[in-house]
């Protein structure tokens, strides 16, 4: 899954938020107005976010309805290994693996290990 860029993580925060499927219209709304974008902006964010498979269009009557295909820390959790799947071979990951362990706090790393024992 390729990364998002900025206006794709705003629309898709506001899906996250807001726990149901979203008219282009809501997510529009619901969007910072001091951008000032256009509706057909936000429709076209929404249709390639679709194309790529990180939301759904569920057809409500004469609109469409969106949805996420994943959690907010699905899609983190996605990302985070395909950006270490992307290294040349297993010692560069390990590499960046410590990398960003030597970078995260003492709760986060805690909260890791504990993730990985109860699985």
């Amino acid at each position: 899954m390729a990364g998002l860029g900025d206006l794709e993580r705003e629309v898709m925060a506001q899906l996250w938020d807001a726990g149901e499927p979203l008219t282009v219209r809501q997510v529009h709304e619901r969007l910072d107005p001091s951008r000032g974008l256009a509706y057909t902006t936000v429709m076209t964010v929404l249709d390639r976010l679709a194309k790529k498979g990180v939301v759904t269009q569920q057809k409500a009557d004469r609109a469409y309805r969106y949805t996420a295909t994943q959690t907010r820390e699905e899609m983190t959790a996605a990302l985070m290994l395909d950006a270490l799947s992307a290294a040349p071979d297993g010692a560069a990951r390990d590499a960046a693996l410590a990398h960003f362990v030597g970078r995260i706090g003492l709760d986060a790393l805690t909260a890791a290990m504990k993730a990985a024992k109860d699985r």
